[in-house]
């Protein structure tokens, strides 16, 4: 399947309309910064960017970066970034982007994605050893795609099995005790769970 980033210059001007839309229509305060893989910054998406760099496909560094700046940010980040979230996958939407593919564009503001990373880390490690020290699967709230790769990563470590069970934004993680993961669906119970951790996190 053809990349739709392929053409970069036109994937940037895509998103660069979108988000004037976005800010114009919703009369907020927000500027917004694309940067392309290349490292040039892209305010104007008339500029042409030079040709996109080959990357592995094993890879999952984005192709396109957007970082928001300005008054109204706080309303991006609020709520667990959840506008923030959904103002990258209607772009990833917009570019034609596969959900296996939305990990091409990243979306951010005053590097709460980075503090995220570091909270799924920790997050990591408490269940880790909660599921070593009672035998029992720890269920996470429910996750983008991105995090729960990064979550999936940082669990890895441990050696212990994950896997991920719900569908669509109510997909989760799941830390199983020493063994093989199983294979049917989560318990309704662990399901609950996770789901009612997500309402605690907010």
């Amino acid at each position: 399947m053809t990349n739709p980033l392929t053409d970069q210059g036109r994937a940037v001007k895509k998103i660069a309309d979108f988000l004037k839309v976005l800010t114009d229509t919703g009369n907020l305060d927000l500027q917004s910064h694309i940067l392309a893989c290349n490292g040039q910054v892209q305010p104007n998406a008339d500029v042409p960017i030079g040709a996109i760099p080959a990357v592995p496909s094993s890879e999952p560094s984005p192709l396109i970066c957007v970082e928001f700046s300005g008054t109204d940010t706080p309303l991006l980040l609020a709520r667990n970034g959840e506008l923030l979230h959904a103002i990258e996958h209607i772009a990833a939407k917009i570019l034609g982007l596969e959900p296996e593919e939305h990990d091409l564009i990243f979306f951010d503001a005053e590097g709460f994605k980075a503090k995220r990373d570091g909270e799924l880390q920790l997050a990591a490690q408490t269940a880790i050893e909660q599921v070593r020290a009672n035998g029992r699967p720890y269920s996470f709230p429910p996750m983008t795609s991105r995090e729960r790769r990064m979550l999936h990563l940082a669990l890895a470590k441990s050696g212990l099995p994950t896997a991920s069970s719900g569908e669509g934004p109510r997909r989760f993680v799941v830390l199983y005790p020493e063994g093989p993961a199983p294979t049917q669906p989560i318990a309704t119970e662990d399901r609950t769970r996770a789901i009612r951790n997500s309402f605690r996190r907010r």
